[in-house]
């Protein structure tokens, strides 16, 4: 059975910018791998990333909207899922931080029984690329690092189940050469092409 890769995009200049230059490498290196893609890019489907007192309601009676639903439905069929994204703030883009609020709900992505909450989604693999407006010195000599792996990677993707997390960083994009950054962009190609053939 071919495997399959989900791709979450979460970058507003979907055209031009670095993120979207990631996209492509990584998009790149799934079709090499020979890997079905599906592609969700977030600003270009317009999500909303509100998640209302009424839908959070009825998560827990099992009742999804539809567009939630398919979104769940990608991420269920993904064997290997990818996040590309920039950090703002010291967080997700409101977006995606929305997207996961909203599609990584309960009795989908974990499930709590006599107080215990256990993770669903431990059949997947995943990796992060991160750009940031900052260097990546001085995000490991603040902890920044730590912090958002402890917190945005590990943390949160940990308590749905999923164990198996490599992320990357890549920072002041603005201050390096062009040489340097295609160097970055064949490093993502090389670490996804190796993730995906090792499923």
């Amino acid at each position: 059975m071919t495997k399959q890769h989900l791709i979450i995009f979460a970058h507003p200049n979907g055209t031009q910018s670095f993120n979207k230059a990631l996209l492509d490498k990584v998009l790149d290196a799934s079709r090499q791998a020979g890997v079905q893609t599906q592609v969700r890019d977030l600003y270009r489907l317009n999500f909303n990333p509100v998640l209302s007192l009424e839908e959070m309601q009825a998560t827990y009676q099992g009742i999804v909207p539809a567009q939630i639903k398919q979104e769940q439905q990608f991420i269920q069929q993904a064997d290997f899922i990818t996040l590309i994204y920039t950090i703002w703030w010291m967080g997700f883009p409101a977006i995606l931080k929305g997207y996961l609020d909203r599609v990584l709900s309960h009795g989908f992505a974990y499930k709590t029984e006599n107080g215990i909450s256990t993770g669903l989604l431990s059949d997947k693999k995943m990796q992060h690329f991160i750009t940031l407006g900052s260097d990546e010195e001085s995000y490991q000599e603040k902890g920044w690092d730590k912090a958002l792996d402890v917190c945005l990677v590990n943390g949160l993707f940990n308590f749905c189940g999923i164990t198996d997390i490599q992320h990357q960083l890549f920072g002041k994009l603005y201050a390096i050469s062009h040489e340097q950054r295609q160097a970055m962009l064949e490093e993502a190609a090389k670490k996804t092409f190796a993730n995906l053939t090792a499923l």
